[in-house]
């Protein structure tokens, strides 16, 4: 009996970028012991025709319609649970909506949890490595330690953060884990699934190679030192900037009573940010 698989996205007025990836999607070589997949895609009430455009070029899509206050986090535990309400799957594939995927992709994500399972009988969490853009080898996103970023060198690496751009998760994680916490509204979801999954005697790891192309987003300026004080705040606050409020949650479930000095650091890099980055650089 072959594997059933759940590609799970979310989405919110990246059109062109949503249709680019589910190009990409649809051209994927498919490991022999899998069926063909099915997708759940949540629009988060898009305005610029996302919602369409994709019921009209992917009618094999479930698309379901969220209230435009999901973000990534919560638009992704709406299509989790909606992937389960149809059926229990034996795998489940996380995918931001502005990847774009290789043709192997899904073998070496595969290829990658299969390594782990003969190696040391192991479940993992495998998330993909991904590229700046197809004219370097820079890194961008996948897995990452607390030194920095696990560059793919042609072996299953382990990591201790994953992110959540294109992550494969087996239905034994995910009868152990659950869905992604109700806790966070847009970011820290992924890296709070991957601590867990640590927690709970799971692996993290990293595809040997880069399975794609994501660009980084600019989610760094609530500490950008040329933006006035009011703008850092207000991002420094914001979902889709630091979200403070909800990072103290992570940092106190993952960090005990060591979160105190996450909050001062934050706080200082947000209301000081040159001095901040000169004497970080020492």
């Amino acid at each position: 009996m072959k594997n059933s698989l759940a590609v799970l996205l979310t989405c919110h007025n990246r059109k062109k970028k949503t249709l680019a990836c589910l190009d990409s999607l649809h051209d994927l070589l498919i490991p022999k012991s899998f069926e063909r997949f099915d997708i759940y895609l949540v629009d988060d009430s898009s305005s610029d025709g996302t919602a369409h455009a994709v019921a009209e070029q992917f009618p094999d899509i479930t698309l379901v319609q969220g209230n435009g206050e999901l973000f990534w986090n919560q638009g992704m535990r709406l299509a989790w649970n909606t992937a389960i309400s149809v059926k229990g799957y034996d795998f489940y594939m996380w995918l931001n909506d502005d990847v774009f995927l290789q043709k192997e992709a899904l073998l070496e994500l595969y290829e990658s949890y299969q390594e782990i399972m003969k190696s040391c009988n192991k479940e993992s969490l495998v998330t993909g490595a991904f590229k700046k853009n197809n004219h370097t080898e820079d890194f961008s996103y996948g897995g990452r330690s607390d030194w920095g970023n696990i560059v793919p060198n042609g072996e299953v690496q382990q990591c201790k953060y994953i992110n959540g751009n294109t992550v494969l998760i087996s239905k034994n994680v995910f009868n152990r884990l659950g869905n992604l916490s109700s806790d966070y509204t847009h970011g820290m979801g992924d890296f709070d699934y991957g601590l867990r999954a640590l927690q709970a005697g799971f692996k993290n790891v990293t595809t040997k190679r880069y399975i794609g192309v994501c660009t980084l987003n600019e989610n760094s300026k609530w500490h950008d030192a040329s933006l006035p004080l009011k703008k850092r705040l207000d991002l420094f606050y914001s979902p889709l900037g630091l979200n403070y409020k909800e990072y103290i949650v992570f940092r106190k479930k993952f960090w005990k009573k060591k979160w105190v000095l996450f909050s001062i650091k934050a706080y200082l890099r947000v209301l000081f940010p040159y001095f901040y980055n000169k004497i970080n650089n020492l």
